[in-house]
């Protein structure tokens, strides 16, 4: 079994379809890790795909922000701006479907998915030192997690906590062999609004029996998703960090 990892989409439809077009007949199944929406100039086209295509989800704190379910007061300007205007150009029934996106972490064929970490789904984990303090909790071998937009994650091993970097800026893939002695928390990278210095949007593939993950960067239009942005009349930030991928 193939899945195909994404997170924080951010409603970013270029992104999107860049990604799903390099993944094309690569994978089986396709798996979540929350923030559909928020920041970007799409939210309905990207719930609406979401509600046919996605095998499994959980939601991300801009998912329960957009739905009413996250107080906007602990989001930065930017953000605070995104979400009000997100909630009001969805449909209602999108914004039913974000209110019922389930709570990591959610178990899909022996691995899982979360946003955040194992122990909270709104905590970064960026440092091995974060992931030192929520070692304990991982139910299984793989946990796949996004929140950071940072491509990567931590193998986790009796001896301590390594840092599994993103795909380098002259490369498009990375595979990353899975020990079985050790547990892994990888990250996907994000779709929507990379932060990790590269601008291209991210996404993995899980081959689960043969025991691996290969890390991808796709380049997108960039230009168009931040159009769309200005146009909406969201801030233009949001729109400018999409070219640096920070």
């Amino acid at each position: 079994m193939r899945y195909l990892i994404l997170s924080d989409i951010h409603a970013n439809y270029e992104a999107l379809e860049a990604v799903l077009g390099a993944a094309q007949d690569r994978y089986d199944e396709l798996l979540c890790c929350g923030d559909l929406v928020g920041y970007g100039a799409d939210p309905g086209a990207i719930v609406s795909w979401a509600r046919i295509h996605l095998q499994s989800v959980v939601r991300g704190n801009h998912d329960k922000a957009c739905a009413g379910l996250e107080d906007l007061e602990w989001f930065n300007p930017s953000a605070r701006a995104s979400a009000i205007w997100t909630q009001r150009v969805l449909a209602d029934s999108e914004i039913e479907y974000l209110a019922r996106l389930p709570k990591g972490p959610a178990s899909v064929n022996g691995c899982s998915i979360i946003h955040g970490s194992p122990v909270d789904e709104d905590e970064y984990l960026l440092q091995a030192r974060d992931v030192a303090g929520v070692a304990a909790y991982l139910e299984r071998p793989v946990t796949f997690f996004g929140h950071t937009h940072v491509q990567g994650g931590f193998l986790v091993h009796r001896n301590g906590v390594q840092v599994i970097p993103p795909v380098p800026m002259e490369e498009a893939s990375a595979v990353l062999e899975l020990d079985p002695d050790s547990h892994y928390l990888i990250n996907a990278g994000s779709v929507g609004q990379p932060r990790d210095g590269d601008p291209r949007a991210a996404f993995a593939i899980y081959h689960r029996e043969r025991s691996y993950v290969e890390y991808f960067r796709v380049i997108y239009d960039v230009e168009a998703a931040q159009e769309k942005i200005r146009e909406a009349g969201l801030p233009r930030s949001l729109a400018d960090r999409l070219a640096r991928g920070t």
